[in-house]
């Protein structure tokens, strides 16, 4: 199947048009990011049911992604798991409480649904080669679908990236450039040299990339039913941006009523969004040395910063703003309360949640959806998560036996 979809490229400030084969990232007139546009009106597609007999996953939804069907680059993302807390749910202090296990995608990470439809993109544009600055998920999720596709690689991380990460770009056969400095002095050096040696752009700063992101509202509004929050961990402020996206073409669409309100949090060493925000400014100011132990969203400078401030106030929803300390015990909780093993980063979005219940600015009888963007073993750090206790012993029975009946006794085995 080779389907054909009107739409095309738009800047999000000037509104210049480009057509769907235009290779670069930002507009030629004013320089901001550009929103890949469908025209809604010709979109024939106003019934579940088209969607419904087909497999789970980003290409469930391939009438609303406007690039070549035939071409796609896929590993089976999306369809990821909607878990329902009931444990959880007291901890944080909200009646309902779901987690969005994004850690379930092919490399362990939400960043594989933009990387089907970017990827794919990108063999239809027929480049020569992909290159992105990354902390670490979007290189392991882009060396794989490059690999996937039968394209070169190269991606450019900065210092205190996670190891799991690294590994599996490693792994998937990526050329790896390692700076001393930031995601943000990473990215300014890739969108320096990206022209120079005629490479494809795959950060999200690129909009193909959010496309793919977007199907996580589609996969909401099928699996969650009546009114809801979501609340997204922030970084780059893509997902964020995506996701309102594809819940807002939805109702376009006569597909769903209302789209939930979306909250975005971010940690307190990185956090240049949520103060925009809480400050009422319209322009962002960066954080030139962001730090947090959840390295996925240690950005200083996020460039989709204007489209998740459109996210949040068209859904009237807001942000928050949480410590480490916070998103250590929140993906503590997440792990010991139910069983479900996310990364630093995806804590965030529970730790936000439970803040603005805390501080009434999320009602206790509400339902939440927390993204949890990436999975426990992408940022194994065993000085961050302790064990109740280990021992170190012979094989001896008795005293094994002897030691655990000393520990079952002072402890609550949960």
């Amino acid at each position: 199947m080779n389907q054909r979809i009107d739409a095309w490229l738009q800047c999000i400030s000037c509104r210049s048009i480009y057509p769907l084969d235009y290779r670069g990232y930002a507009c030629e007139k004013c320089g901001d990011l550009l929103d890949v546009v469908l025209d809604l009106d010709k979109v024939e597609v106003r019934s579940w049911s088209i969607f419904r007999d087909r497999s789970r996953g980003v290409w469930r939804y391939r009438e609303l992604i406007p690039v070549d069907f035939s071409k796609r680059v896929t590993l089976r993302e999306g369809g990821t798991p909607l878990i329902d807390c009931k444990r959880l749910n007291e901890w944080v202090g909200v009646k309902e409480l779901y987690l969005k296990f994004e850690g379930a995608n092919p490399t362990g990470s939400f960043k594989d649904r933009g990387m089907t439809v970017a990827v794919t993109k990108a063999l239809e544009l027929n480049v020569r080669g992909v290159i992105c600055a990354s902390t670490g998920n979007t290189a392991a999720s882009l060396a794989a679908y490059a690999s996937r596709a039968g394209l070169p690689c190269i991606t450019i991380i900065p210092e205190g990236a996670a190891l799991g990460k690294i590994f599996q770009a490693i792994a998937y056969g990526a050329i790896l450039i390692k700076i001393k400095g930031s995601f943000d002095q990473a990215l300014k050096i890739v969108i320096s040299v990206v022209g120079e040696l005629g490479l494809y752009l795959l950060n999200s700063i690129n909009t193909w990339r959010l496309e793919g992101q977007k199907t996580l509202g589609y996969e909401l509004a099928e699996e969650v039913d009546g009114e809801y929050l979501v609340s997204v961990p922030v970084g780059n402020c893509g997902n964020i941006a995506a996701i309102w996206k594809g819940f807002s073409e939805l109702k376009y669409l006569g597909l769903i009523d209302e789209a939930p309100r979306m909250f975005g949090v971010q940690a307190e060493g990185a956090s240049p969004f949520a103060k925009m925000v809480e400050e009422c400014r319209e322009k962002i100011e960066p954080v030139e040395n962001p730090q947090t132990i959840a390295s996925a969203i240690r950005i200083g400078r996020p460039v989709n910063w204007k489209k998740a401030l459109r996210a949040v106030r068209e859904s009237r929803g807001g942000v928050e703003v949480v410590s480490d300390g916070e998103i250590l015990e929140a993906q503590r909780a997440i792990a010991r309360l139910e069983g479900l093993g996310v990364e630093p980063a995806s804590a965030a979005s529970v730790a936000g949640v439970k803040k603005m219940v805390a501080e009434g600015r999320i009602d206790r009888g509400e339902k939440v959806v927390c993204i949890c963007t990436g999975h426990l073993l992408k940022d194994p750090n065993p000085d961050l998560f302790k064990p109740f206790t280990i021992l170190e012993t012979e094989p001896d029975l008795q005293k094994i036996i002897k030691e655990l009946t000393e520990i079952t006794s002072i402890i609550k085995i949960q």
